[in-house]
């Protein structure tokens, strides 16, 4: 039997590509099914390589690392992530999706078994980079899965379900993982992250999606491209990871890796331009509306690393993630809301109001903790962070649902798509904790020189502190102080660039109407509101 002849499908059952599944009817029980293994698949996906990030510290001293080697981790986990999603479209187009997860789910789970007796810096990066391998699938299986669970007129909102799921890993690994470094230390966290592999493996092997159309896609030209690609955008997840740890102008392979990437990156573009039929679309991502969705996305995901900001501020305040815990409980109920309140209005016609009320959520929870001062406290971040939370989820499922419109009516350009909007999620959460993390860091010194400057021993407080404390606790309460004012700088700069985004937004969007209505009103009105639909099919 040839596996990619045309199957027959009915009008109801037709996959809306090639490598997605069919979509028969299921009974109730069935779609209920499909929607645990959804969240399970999409949750394991990102769940493990969370686990590791937010417990960095403690995983550099049961290595013995350095804190410049221990950042190889979450970098491992974006190379292996972005690389292969290059290839994962085409290959479940031809081969099928489960057989790809399948295959590295069984390797993530070797590698993490393996870890577990040889534990060192070197396999840990190796389960990192399989973690990211199964993950670039994993995403793309919890989706359809959670498609499965919804009839055809509530699809849009399974859609933003689906997507949705893997924005919980983070505040869900900050709930639990200090109960999983007590119970086995490091082993904990790899013990469970094992167990999720296995989980994910069964649930996959005894539910099985709907079969799909295959076709044959790969051509030799694919592979040369993704072996200039994968390295390009190796060079450069480590430069994002790296570079504030080394620091930027003090390292020269930093330097080297920027320019590499630079060079390897331009050249698969170069490749892929000039191909008849290319692997990545550069003539359609580089389109205006392509373009402008994934700058959104881009700076969205900057906006949304004031997370990694506000865990930073409050370590310098001397608390560890115990005391945190019910603030992660609320990032995590914002988070849920977020997502719910996104699948319950989202339409194709909503997308940018969403993205604009999810940026102004955002905007005010950063302003909200822009004044902290060193009697903040958890609790006095309580509904900020909430916020934050609810519009950081609010964001992915509007912005998926608009360039997956844009896919429907170009199927060739989807791995186009695949590869814009992993890079922006994944390098562009790297992109903002550097960012964000290097602001601090020049802001902190500055604060540090001003407080300096103003230390003398004429003032009773100053000559009090020495005398209780000496010059160290004198110059501790400086660092400290300088780090809050810091980190108030760092939530202010993040709470401008949300409102310039939203602003950027919104002049699109008001431009856009106001094409609309001039198209209505015209003597051409159907084909000038047919042309501005097409033109506008990536961005609204």
């Amino acid at each position: 039997m040839d596996v990619y002849a045309p199957q027959t499908w009915q009008p109801h059952e037709r996959p809306s590509l090639p490598g997605s599944p069919s979509t028969p009817h299921h009974t109730f029980p069935k779609r209920l099914a499909f929607l645990v293994v959804g969240f399970i698949v999409a949750i394991t996906g990102g769940l493990g390589n969370a686990l590791v990030s937010v417990n960095l510290p403690y995983l550099q001293g049961s290595l013995g690392v350095y804190s410049t080697e221990i950042q190889w981790l979450p970098a491992a986990y974006v190379m292996a992530n972005v690389c292969m999603n290059l290839l994962l479209v085409k290959f479940r187009q031809q081969y099928g999706l489960r057989l790809f997860t399948e295959l590295f789910l069984v390797l993530y789970a070797a590698v993490t078994v393996a870890h577990l007796f040889v534990h060192g810096l070197g396999s840990a990066i190796a389960v990192r980079a399989a973690h990211g391998m199964s993950g670039a699938a994993l995403t793309t299986l919890g989706l359809y899965y959670t498609l499965q669970a919804f009839p055809a007129q509530y699809r849009l909102k399974g859609a933003v379900l689906g997507i949705g799921f893997s924005q919980l890993a983070v505040p869900m690994a900050r709930l639990f993982s200090s109960d999983l470094m007590e119970i086995g230390e490091w082993r904990g966290l790899y013990f469970f992250e094992l167990g999720l592999a296995l989980v994910s493996l069964a649930c996959v092997l005894c539910l099985k999606l709907p079969p799909g159309d295959r076709i044959k896609v790969f051509e030799k030209m694919d592979f040369v491209t993704f072996g200039l690609f994968a390295p390009g955008v190796a060079l450069l997840s480590a430069v994002l990871a790296l570079g504030r740890a080394v620091w930027w102008l003090e390292a020269p392979w930093v330097g080297y890796a920027l320019a590499g990437s630079i060079v390897l990156i331009a050249a698969a573009l170069a490749i892929e331009h000039n191909r008849a039929r290319p692997l990545i679309n550069t003539r359609w991502l580089s389109n205006a509306n392509m373009a402008r969705l994934a700058l959104s996305v881009l700076l969205i995901r900057v906006v949304q690393s004031e997370a990694s900001g506000t865990v930073g501020f409050m370590q310098a305040l001397g608390l560890n993630n115990d005391q945190m815990l019910a603030l992660w409980w609320i990032v995590m109920f914002g988070a849920i809301a977020g997502m719910v309140v996104s699948a319950l209005t989202i339409s194709p016609t909503r997308g940018t109001a969403q993205l604009l009320f999810s940026l102004a959520v955002m905007a005010l929870g950063a302003y909200m903790d822009s004044d902290a001062t060193n009697l903040t406290r958890p609790e006095d971040m309580y509904l900020s962070q909430f916020l934050l939370g609810f519009g950081g989820a609010m964001f992915v499922g509007p912005t998926f649902i608009s360039g997956f419109g844009a896919v429907i009516a170009a199927p060739n350009n989807l791995v186009s798509f695949s590869v814009m909007f992993s890079i922006t999620q994944t390098l562009g959460s790297l992109l903002g904790s550097a960012l964000t993390g290097t602001f601090q860091v020049w802001r902190e010194k500055y604060h540090s020189s001003i407080l300096v400057e103003h230390l003398t021993l004429l003032d009773p407080q100053v000559a009090a502190r020495i005398q209780s404390g000496g010059l160290a606790s004198l110059g501790g309460a400086a660092t400290r102080e300088a780090n809050i004012l810091a980190y108030n700088d760092v939530f202010l700069a993040i709470t401008v660039l949300a409102l310039v985004t939203m602003a950027w937004l919104l002049a699109r969007w008001l431009w856009t109407e106001c094409v609309v209505c001039q198209g209505k009103s015209g003597p051409n009105a159907q084909t000038g509101m047919a042309n501005v639909s097409l033109n506008n099919s990536g961005s609204r």
